[in-house]
């Protein structure tokens, strides 16, 4: 199971350097593209959201490159599964 999901566009530099990052942490993701499946795009406005890159570790949203915060999420994901 992925562990976490990824709101990204083709385009989108800071979407690349987010998903970099995952695969040299090893974190295992799911990439929602929302230029290749309009659902995606949906599902982001639903979340109130309105760009990329969208992380979604657990309950906790983190918008845009931000590795602390993915390190914090993922602890907090870790602990709450012990």
């Amino acid at each position: 199971m992925a562990q976490a999901i990824v709101y990204s566009s083709t385009n989108c530099a800071f979407c690349k350097q987010l998903k970099t990052y995952l695969t040299e942490q090893n974190i295992s993701f799911e990439e929602r593209n929302i230029d290749e499946n309009d659902a995606y795009g949906e599902e982001l406005s639903r979340l109130g959201i309105m760009s990329v890159p969208l992380t979604l570790i657990g309950d906790k949203q983190i918008l845009g490159f931000n590795p602390n915060r993915i390190k914090k999420a993922l602890a907090a994901l870790e602990e709450s599964a012990q």
